[in-house]
């Protein structure tokens, strides 16, 4: 992957620029919109239903459901918008399969990069508003420790359905009904203490359920994230990387005659 760095550059650039080419704002909509997600999230959830979160975070009971909902929304849509385009990465670039000589799998890592460009622009909103409203903390020099293994999670996961969707249509409309299943089943809405107790280790085999309460707490808990944990993560990262990439590699030499 380091021989291509510049080529995977150059396609994330490429991949985020075309979302908003022909737009007024241009990438000002990475700004506006998780802006006008989380005016929105304060607006329903406190000014209308009144929520308020069962731990305080950041002393603002207007600002505390929306901040750990917008939180658990980042986590997310990240993981929702790479798994969602992955089964088309390969099926959609016909020409870089059968016309040129292309190392493909940089197009799962330039849909993760792309989709982080935007999550890393929300995590600096709720960094600034979270410093704002009850200051900042030293246990944030901790979440690229805890974001790394999840990066590196949605990589080989993309990896394997990029692979699979060559082969597999109904792959992708299958991701998308998961995908809003899992959504339920992740403590974006609810804190995991919501979540009856013998339940919780089975719960936190999601993944993004490990995350979301790992960064919540790095965040507005102003707690150190569980070694136990981010252990779990990096192993389960590495075991879907290697695997993802193996498959991969195993299944490219068809991909030119299914395409």
């Amino acid at each position: 992957m380091f021989p291509h760095r510049y080529l995977l550059w150059q396609f994330t650039k490429r991949d985020v620029v075309s979302r908003y080419r022909g737009s007024l704002l241009g990438l000002g909509w990475t700004v506006i919109s998780p802006l006008i997600m989380l005016s929105a999230f304060t607006l329903v959830f406190y000014g209308f239903f009144q929520l308020k979160w069962p731990v305080e975070a950041t002393g603002s009971a207007k600002m505390d459901f929306s901040l750990q909902v917008f939180a658990g929304l980042l986590i997310f849509n990240w993981f929702a918008e790479v798994i969602s385009r992955a089964p088309g990465l390969v099926v959609d670039q016909p020409n870089l399969v059968t016309k040129v000589v292309f190392p493909l799998p940089l197009l799962p890592w330039t849909c993760v990069l792309a989709a982080s460009f935007q999550a890393a622009i929300s995590m600096a909103l709720l960094l600034v508003l979270t410093t704002f409203l009850a200051g900042a903390s030293v246990t944030w020099l901790a979440l690229p420790l805890v974001l790394l293994p999840y990066i590196v999670l949605m990589s080989g996961a993309a990896m394997w359905l990029s692979a699979l969707g060559v082969y597999l249509r109904d792959l992708a409309p299958l991701t998308a009904v998961l995908t809003s299943i899992l959504m339920f089943l992740s403590p974006i809405f609810y804190p995991l203490s919501q979540v009856p107790e013998k339940w919780q280790p089975l719960y936190l085999c999601n993944p993004l359920a490990l995350l979301i309460t790992q960064m919540r707490d790095v965040v507005f808990m102003h707690q150190w994230p569980s070694v136990t944990a981010l252990a779990g993560l990096y192993l389960l990262a590495a075991v879907v990387l290697a695997s993802g990439y193996w498959l991969f590699q195993k299944l490219r030499g068809g991909f030119a005659d299914v395409l």
